[in-house]
């Protein structure tokens, strides 16, 4: 056994990287197999024979597509991509390329800001987007199962006859399970939490292809108190602990009356201090949006909303239309006691959904070429 003593910092920074890479090399053998395999064409046919030779592609398109995402990282394609259905073919694929050592991206919707699709040493991307099954929504105890192609927008239009909503809003199209794999939150944040509060079970794909249910399988406990909390493992992973393919996660009544509203502010110490005290005084909110003036600019000329280039809150409350009425009324005399301005707010649907939308499309105005001034 070496033992290496570095006696004070200065000595510590006098060993440079290059002495120890020596230092390694002269005492431990290196071996020469490389850490990852390639997809050769027999590996190839082992891939057609788990998903099909439909839903295996190797064309430099669909490699390219499949090698980014909405985040500024450079395109990194993988060697394939394989599009499962089931999660015995999700599993049988990570047998497989635990064996020969392909490195294996998972792929949702590529609406992800972080660069984790991004394949830097190649290999196999599953693509999860064909498992779009609604497997079951319990209305009564407020929960849905759902298959890891799933989108929120899906899973709302499914569920929304019902009266029922998952309110988790990244801005984006997002797959459910891939929003559990960033731990995604979002505008509704500050009332419904982010998705690490809204999952209760997870069905997830190991490395070597094992199959775990993260909370037991089928089931779908409110509590979390008993035993290791494996959910919250791998909410949040990024992929890199295993592939989640399927997700059961918390559903909410539709309130009956919902309002938005807006006011601007002469400085950002005045627009924080307003929401800490509407926070203080205990309002109910829904969303509660702090924008800069650049980020104002930016919906101006993205979105024509047609807002004081200030800070500016973007509020919602939610309720019966009484409770609503109320929560706005407060809001709006908290709001002038900090030297707010222009506050408006209104309960008509297209209009509250136009100024949220707008908030969402901020980051597309930021990647504009015609908008580099405003960074």
């Amino acid at each position: 056994r070496i033992q290496i003593l570095f006696e004070s910092e200065a000595m510590f920074r006098l060993c440079s990287a290059r002495r120890l890479t020596s230092l390694c090399s002269k005492y431990f053998s290196v071996s020469s197999v490389p850490i990852y395999g390639k997809i050769n064409d027999s590996i190839l046919g082992a891939l057609e024979n788990i998903v099909g030779k439909d839903n295996i592609t190797t064309s430099e398109s669909a490699r390219n597509l499949h090698g980014t995402d909405e985040s500024y990282h450079p395109t990194h394609a993988p060697d394939a991509v394989a599009t499962p259905l089931t999660t015995d073919q999700v599993s049988d694929l990570m047998k497989l390329c635990n064996a020969e050592r392909i490195p294996v991206t998972p792929f949702g919707t590529g609406t992800g800001f972080e660069g984790g699709v991004t394949a830097l040493h190649g290999g196999l991307c599953i693509a999860l987007h064909k498992m779009t099954e609604i497997v079951s929504v319990n209305t009564t105890d407020f929960d849905a199962t759902v298959r890891a192609g799933v989108t929120r927008h899906a899973l709302n239009d499914w569920i929304r006859a019902d009266g029922l909503q998952f309110p988790i809003d990244p801005g984006a199209g997002a797959s459910i399970c891939g929003m559990c794999a960033t731990s995604a939150s979002g505008t509704n944040a500050v009332r419904y939490g982010t998705m690490r509060e809204n999952v209760l079970n997870l069905e997830v794909v190991l490395a070597d292809g094992t199959v775990v249910h993260t909370a037991g399988e089928g089931r779908r406990p409110k509590k979390t108190s008993c035993g290791y909390n494996l959910t919250n493992t791998f909410v949040g992973s990024e992929g890199t602990l295993g592939i989640i393919t399927q997700a059961t996660v918390r559903l909410h009544g539709i309130p009956e009356a919902t309002a938005a509203a807006i006011s601007s502010f002469p400085s950002i110490s005045e627009a924080v201090e307003t929401v800490v005290q509407i926070l203080q005084c205990g309002l109910p909110m829904a969303r509660i949006e702090f924008l800069n003036p650049a980020m104002i600019t930016a919906c101006n000329k993205f979105s024509n909303l047609g807002l004081d280039v200030a800070p500016t809150l973007f509020l919602e409350f939610t309720g019966s239309e009484s409770s609503v009425e109320e929560q706005a009324l407060f809001a709006e005399d908290l709001c002038t006691g900090n030297n707010g301005q222009n506050f408006k707010w209104a309960t008509d649907h297209s209009e509250r959904e136009h100024l949220w939308k707008a908030r969402h499309n901020c980051w597309y105005v930021f990647h504009m070429s015609a908008c580099t001034s405003l960074r």
